[in-house]
């Protein structure tokens, strides 16, 4: 049947309801339960109250067998002209499948052993004028279905599990942090100097106060004023936003764990983050091995680390006080970096790490020893300054997680600024942002800081291949 012919045969269905004098869109019955709780320790004649979609529908005679579904499981309703009643019986005539509906009645069980409701009452709650996907053969298309998450959630019991698997994540984050004295706190999506991280930022407008405003990159900055404040311990899960490419890793609107701890440093953060991914895994998987994408993945600990410094030394013969030029000629001199345009440090680092994550599809490893010049809120190492206290978290070739000891020097954090705007121009220069400095001026103490990628961490656990995969509305280009 062609899709007219369907819309216009349910919006037939419809008008007879309202001919009939059915409430189509009513109110639901009082006590409604989840369709999981109401089984739940089956009881024979127990009295029940469930809300749903219909998903299937069979009809025998005066008899009308329907599967509803609800977010917690699926049921069959046994619905019989003589307990309903005639009239009753025959608005069935004009439900459809996808149609929501409320019904209350009695359980038993099938002579096949599957549990039912004996309908005594039923009401219409929706009309759905669209059909389903017929057994998903209408959504095949990966972009239809990002497009319309709402059928793709319907139609694929998989993909609903992934965003409980999410759930799960972010939750058991909560509890780690909670139960290790952590305060959840909200900072502003709306900067006035974008900040906390490299990346280009979304651009907006505030029109009473008649100032540019940016969403935010990110929250560090803000939660590192907190530390100020005296707020010792702190963590924002939090949504960011970076105006570049889109890939299987990166999608425009992001989500962030972000953690400060004061009187703590890198390999503080070290520890609670592989504390803190090691118990999500327990929670969410029951175990702490598994598989990404076909290869194995163990977080067994202590988790390895790699120096950054030496890699890159041994890779490419870069060194830390080599400017972003001679960079790029030693990448290109080993047969990388395309690149002839003037790039940045921070550019040309970024191409680096994009190599050596092909290195990293392994068990989790932690990176350390980045140059000081490419993480301008990061301390140094006293024993070599060129090199910073960062580390970079791998686990199966994705970067999952970011760390360092927090620059706590307003004179060296102005400086640091100073030195990463010098080079910008257009779009992409910005201001030192001043308040944060007279923030610290007012004395930050000593902290670790940890930033780590939620939606990869649900890529991780739930072997999912592509960031869009676990959002659930990711940006797409529209439709021509």
């Amino acid at each position: 049947m062609e899709l007219n012919e369907i819309l216009q045969q349910r919006q037939a269905k419809f008008s007879a309801l309202k001919a009939k004098g059915v409430p189509v869109y009513d109110k639901v019955f009082a006590e409604n339960t989840p369709i999981v709780e109401a089984t739940s320790g089956f009881q024979e004649g127990k009295r029940v109250s469930l809300c749903g979609r219909i998903m299937a529908k069979r009809l025998h005679g005066k008899v009308l067998f329907l599967d509803l579904r609800d977010a917690s499981a699926r049921i069959q309703l046994y619905i019989r002209e003589d307990f309903v009643g005639k009239d009753k019986f025959a608005i069935l005539s004009d439900i459809d499948i996808a149609d929501i509906i409320g019904a209350k009645g009695e359980l038993f069980k099938t002579h096949t052993g599957e549990a039912t409701v004996k309908v005594e009452d039923f009401v219409v709650l929706a009309k759905a004028f669209r059909p389903l996907p017929e057994k998903w053969h209408g959504l095949k298309d990966v972009e239809l279905r990002y497009r319309q998450r709402y059928l793709d959630l319907i139609a694929n019991e998989e993909v609903k599990k992934v965003f409980l698997i999410r759930a799960k994540i972010i939750k058991a984050m909560r509890n780690f942090l909670e139960d290790r004295g952590f305060l959840e706190v909200e900072t502003p999506m709306m900067h006035a100097i974008p900040g906390g991280a490299a990346g280009r930022p979304f651009k907006t407008r505030h029109n009473e106060y008649g100032i540019d405003l940016y969403l935010r990159i990110a929250p560090e900055l803000y939660l590192k004023r907190l530390l100020v404040a005296g707020l010792d311990k702190v963590y924002e899960i939090n949504r960011s936003f970076r105006n570049e490419g889109v890939s299987t890793k990166h999608n425009p609107e992001f989500t962030m764990l972000e953690v400060y701890s004061a009187y703590a440093d890198y390999e503080d953060m070290m520890q609670l983050c592989q504390d803190l991914i090691v118990f999500v895994t327990k929670e969410v998987l029951g175990k702490t091995s598994f598989d990404y994408q076909a290869s194995p993945v163990d977080m067994a600990t202590p988790w390895e680390k790699k120096s950054f410094a030496e890699i890159v030394k041994d890779k490419f013969d870069i060194q830390p006080c080599d400017e972003a030029a001679v960079m790029i000629k030693k990448l290109q001199a080993k047969g990388f970096a395309k690149e002839k345009n003037k790039l940045t440090r921070s550019q040309v680092a970024k191409i680096i790490e994009e190599l050596l994550e092909e290195e990293m599809k392994t068990n989790p490893t932690f990176v350390t020893d980045y140059f000081t010049d490419l993480c301008p809120l990061a301390k140094s190492k006293k024993d070599n300054p060129l090199l910073s206290e960062r580390f970079e978290l791998f686990i199966a070739g994705i970067e999952i997680g970011n760390a360092y000891s927090e620059l706590n020097d307003p004179q060296e954090q102005k400086e640091r600024f100073q030195a990463e705007i010098k080079d910008l121009a257009g779009e992409e220069k910005k201001e030192v942002d001043e308040d944060y400095i007279l923030a610290l001026e007012h004395g930050m103490p000593p902290a670790g800081g940890l930033g780590l990628g939620i939606d990869r961490l649900v890529m991780l656990l739930a072997n999912q291949p592509s960031i869009r995969d676990v959002i659930l509305f990711p940006l797409l280009r529209p439709q021509i």
